[in-house]
């Protein structure tokens, strides 16, 4: 696997060169600073691709070139945004950039309810499904919001929220409203409530649709300038606001892949947003789809109860991390056996834990410097192990 790193350009704090002493040597980054909807260009990409290979590195994966509200929910910008993203593409076929993970979460991308959840380990990422519901059903106050919870964890989220503190209120609204790292979006209560008035009549059928008709748009493109998409789960993986979210499962899987059969149709397989849910066999779906990985995110997730989990050390959580590295040698072995040189599966440590001693206490949250070294180094051990008793 090629051991690479999420970065966010310029202005990340954690520099490319600690990048390279971390053990690293691609990077994975995209140029935020561009709005979805706009096509990147030839120089703005050639000055980033620059930057990283002046410190020694590969721009390995883009992550993410975002897919508009417009593309997802099939509004009148649609054909626009469409082609800004083929345009796209184009550009990156011809900067030799050849892998492109991204969602088709409506409206709101990875979305947690705490940022700093206290473990012996460090500070991590959690999500809880009371709290959210009592976002959504009584600060939000989301029209309908009731109806899309369980009765049991309604009635907890309602006795959550009449002792919650408004400062705990403030911090859920800034926390899911406000957009996390890579996230094409930001908004304030009232523009999010008319944003969801665009999805009004998307059900599952209808998003799955959406997603059809742009897979049937953008793989001939990327077929044609040798790039592979890899298409992100939903996080956490299953629905939100309401809205339907369809790759969260192996079904899912296979009906996205079987949507549009070709190797640049295939997945960002991410360990920890599958392993979210406590129905999904992570070892069989690796293998059951690995000639269509295309990227992967390792990391590790402990499920608390249903809708509630939190992000674990990457040796930890409920992931067997020493058979899901396994599957993906083997699936790299059957390429170079099928004669390709594109062998290496791009990989890189995510969601790391905030750690006391990190130098680095402003990093995103998720994207703590000390915490991925650590997955990192432990993941390369399994790699380095593995391959040598291949031998």
């Amino acid at each position: 696997m090629e051991k690479t790193w999420r970065w966010f350009g310029p202005k990340d704090p954690i520099p490319l060169a600690h990048v390279s002493e971390a053990g690293a040597t691609g990077i994975v980054t995209a140029l935020h600073q561009i709005p979805g909807g706009t096509a990147w260009d030839d120089a703005a990409i050639a000055e980033r691709k620059g930057l990283i290979e002046a410190a020694g590195l590969r721009w390995s994966v883009v992550e993410s070139i975002p897919v508009t509200n417009a593309i997802k929910a099939r509004t009148e910008e649609w054909r626009h945004d469409v082609d800004a993203w083929k345009d796209t593409l184009r550009a990156l076929g011809r900067a030799g950039i050849d892998t492109v993970c991204y969602n088709f979460m409506p409206i709101v991308d990875w979305t947690r309810t705490d940022l700093a959840w206290p473990l012996t380990s460090g500070l991590a990422l959690r999500f809880d499904i009371v709290d959210f519901a009592a976002y959504d059903v009584f600060v939000l106050q989301r029209d309908g919001a009731g109806g899309d919870y369980e009765a049991a964890t309604l009635a907890d989220a309602e006795a959550r929220f009449a002792t919650m503190p408004d400062a705990r209120k403030e911090e859920l609204e800034r926390i899911i409203l406000a957009g996390l790292p890579g996230s094409d979006f930001a908004y304030d209560r009232a523009k999010f409530l008319d944003l969801l008035k665009v999805y009004d009549r998307m059900g599952r059928d209808e998003l799955l649709q959406s997603l059809t008709e742009f897979l049937e748009e953008v793989v001939p493109v990327a077929e044609e300038n040798g790039i592979r998409l890899g298409i992100h789960p939903d996080d956490p993986p299953f629905p939100l606001f309401g809205l339907p979210r369809i790759v969260s499962t192996e079904s899912d899987i296979g009906t996205l892949l079987d949507a549009y059969d070709s190797p640049s149709n295939g997945l960002t397989f991410c360990v920890g947003s599958y392993g979210s849910r406590a129905d999904n066999d992570l070892n069989e779906m690796i293998r059951a789809f690995a000639p269509r990985i295309n990227f992967l995110h390792f990391r590790n997730v402990t499920i608390d109860a249903p809708g509630v989990f939190y992000e674990d050390e990457h040796l930890a959580g409920r992931a067997d991390m020493v058979s899901l590295s396994a599957a993906i040698l083997d699936e790299e072995d059957r390429r170079r056996e099928e004669g390709r040189t594109d062998t290496a599966i791009p990989m890189r440590p995510d969601h790391g834990h905030l750690l006391a001693g990190d130098p680095v206490r402003n990093a995103n949250p998720g994207y703590s410097y000390v915490g991925r070294l650590k997955g990192l180094a432990e993941l390369s051990g399994i790699i380095h192990t593995l391959t040598a008793i291949r031998q």
